[in-house]
């Protein structure tokens, strides 16, 4: 009798369905609740309120994104470790380089530090090698930590699980040490709000995502090509706020000329995502809403060679051309990735939908579906020819979520599943793996450009403070050496508004915010940048290098560990400080860090030619 139903107990533990059934054999109504349960029961409430905390953080770092970005989005909470449980502290990175998600929260809980948990979204990484976050937590008390995802990035991941166990907490990873049910909705939500970041370090591609509205019977747009508008108002502000969510906004050339659109987030905050065109020929119109780059820049990527009167044109409204051998989806997102890209919202006509499809750069679907029939056999539909011509071909979203806005139904799900934690990204000892021909040991360069790289910390926009005088000799910290170098293009000018600049930029929240500011106020009112700035910005550029590393050793280690190799920042598109998509760059930041470095060790035989930037001891 005890053994009928075996294969599927009542209980999770045998021996507490054995007791349960020996105890209504000897006559008792119901079975005994034994001691055991409870202990399961405090498990299982245990579980349910680690999961509640680990929703809440990565909640909590969504209110960055499209800020932090190209970097990850970070959350924490801090709760204390009562059968009840009370969250004591909480907060969330805004951009890199300012207050960590971890420190934030320590500094809001305080003494309720002691003893407590912290849940933090992904794992923290700091790439600048200062262990802000890390060292927070230890110097607070918390005893234990739980993390959503470890970090994706190679050279990060798993190093601060490590570096906490080392000093004594307890770390617990979702999916590795949490493996109850209980944990995959707050699972998939640590996974879904860094899917950009996941999606590049695995793919290599920034994360792609189609967006359309089409009417109940597959059009977006009436046969004459009226598309405005099939949503309704509720729906184009969540498109704004998707906008604001995405480092750039990509649209076809048919889309400009008959749209004209803007593609600014305008209701979605106060990110600004870069404007793309894709256009084969450049037949584009010389008047648009896309030229106006006072307040967001536009780049339009075309074939070699097309319309060089037009590029002309454009050059003269501050328009970036960017030339491809062939234009393809594939190609453009490569170069996008290069630029460091994290996420791109995808806007455009069937055409262009159905190539980038094809390319697979696309991983997410966004369709607004209005309750609207329009008709016309010529009408255009939101995706063109992809060549299938049996349903067995059809792709499958996955992951699909159904919501209604207004009296639209939006339907999203994903194309590709967000990529498994452990990304496979080739190492250098795998390169000749893949071709024989190549060695990577022949030329000893290191190329350097976000800060989440390996020598991220090369770069300028790496959260490291320094302090230097001002023209009245009062010393001032910069948050960073972006800070400094954008600020001082209006020292010294002659326009009265120039110190208001200064003050802007001195109070920008990141290095991103401090270069997208000097870089806005430079374009926009040139009259107001020093009259010398030209000859000086590489002057003003290694006084702040000097500075950063000299009074932070770990980088100065870090540069002259670099002794007889190449430096160079590898922007795609910063011919100046940088070294260009195809080594044409002028690799200027490169060269002042070596020359740094050479004066560091003594030695003047790397010194660069054509830099005349004096050294100001600080």
């Amino acid at each position: 009798m005890l053994r009928t139903g075996w294969a599927n107990p009542p209980y999770r533990h045998r021996s507490l369905y054995l007791r349960s059934a020996m105890a209504m054999a000897m006559g008792f109504a119901t079975p005994i609740k034994f001691k055991t349960t409870s202990i399961m029961n405090n498990a299982e409430h245990h579980h349910a309120l680690d999961a509640s905390y680990m929703k809440r953080a990565a909640e909590l770092s969504d209110k960055s994104a499209g800020f932090t970005s190209p970097h990850p989005n970070f959350g924490c909470v801090i709760a204390t470790t009562s059968s009840v449980g009370k969250v004591v502290g909480e907060g969330y990175l805004y951009a890199q380089g300012t207050k960590p998600a971890e420190v934030q929260a320590v500094e809001a809980a305080g003494e309720y530090c002691r003893g407590a948990t912290a849940y933090v979204n992904m794992e923290p990484g700091d790439c600048d090698g200062d262990n802000t976050a890390l060292s927070a937590f230890i110097q607070a008390g918390i005893t234990r930590v739980v993390i959503g995802i470890r970090h994706p990035l190679q050279h990060l991941r798993g190093k601060a699980v490590q570096a906490l166990r080392s000093e004594g907490l307890q770390v617990d990873v979702l999916g590795e040490d949490l493996r109850s049910i209980t944990f995959e909705d707050a699972l998939k939500s640590c996974l879904v709000v860094n899917a950009p970041l996941l999606y590049r370090s695995a793919s290599r591609v920034p994360f792609s995502v189609l967006k359309y509205a089409m009417t109940l019977d597959g059009k977006i747009a009436a046969s004459s090509g009226h598309a405005s508008w099939i949503s309704s108002k509720k729906s184009r502000s969540r498109v704004f706020e998707l906008r604001g969510r995405s480092d750039a906004v990509i649209v076809g050339g048919n889309t400009v000329r008959k749209d004209n659109p803007r593609l600014t987030p305008r209701h979605g905050g106060g990110h600004l995502p870069m404007r793309i065109v894709m256009s084969q020929t450049l037949d584009l119109p010389e008047v648009a809403n896309l030229w106006d780059v006072r307040e967001v820049p536009t780049i339009v990527v075309t074939q070699r060679g097309a319309r060089r009167s037009f590029q002309k044109v454009l050059a003269s409204k501050g328009v970036e051309v960017v030339e491809f051998d062939i234009l393809n989806p594939k190609d453009v997102v490569d170069y996008l990735y290069d630029r460091g890209y994290l996420s791109i919202l995808w806007e455009c006509g069937g055409t262009l939908s159905a190539s980038a499809i094809s390319s697979g750069v696309i991983h997410k679907v966004h369709a607004f579906v209005a309750p609207k029939i329009i008709g016309g056999k010529n009408a255009p539909s939101p995706v063109g020819e992809l060549g299938m011509v049996e349903m067995t071909q059809a792709l499958e979203l996955i992951d699909v979520s159904y919501e209604q806005i207004g009296a639209d139904v939006l339907i999203s799900g994903y194309l590709q599943p967000i990529p498994d934690l452990t990304p496979v990204i080739p190492s250098v000892d795998e390169t000749s793996a893949i071709d024989p021909s190549l060695s990577p040991y022949d030329s000893p360069i290191i190329f350097f450009y976000k800060t989440w790289d390996p020598y991220g910390s090369f770069s300028n926009f790496s959260p490291h403070p320094i302090r230097l005088p001002d023209e009245n000799g009062d010393y001032i910290t910069w948050s960073s050496v972006e800070h400094y170098y954008q600020a001082h293009k209006f020292v010294g000018s002659s326009d009265p508004n120039a110190r208001s600049y200064i003050e802007e930029i001195f109070l920008a929240k990141s290095p991103e915010e401090a270069a997208r500011m000097g870089r806005k106020l430079q374009r926009e009112h040139p009259d107001t940048v020093r009259s010398d700035w030209e000859s000086v910005k590489t002057d003003v550029m290694y006084t702040a290098l000097k500075c950063k590393y000299s009074i932070y050793p770990h980088l100065k280690s870090m540069l002259l560990s670099t002794v007889g190799c190449v430096l160079v920042e590898a922007s795609p598109h910063d011919l100046f400080w940088g070294g260009g998509r195809d080594g044409e760059g002028l690799n200027y930041l490169g060269r002042l860090l070596m020359k740094l470095r050479s004066e560091f060790v003594g030695d003047d035989t790397h010194k660069p030619p054509e830099i005349s930037a004096t050294c100001h001891e600080t």
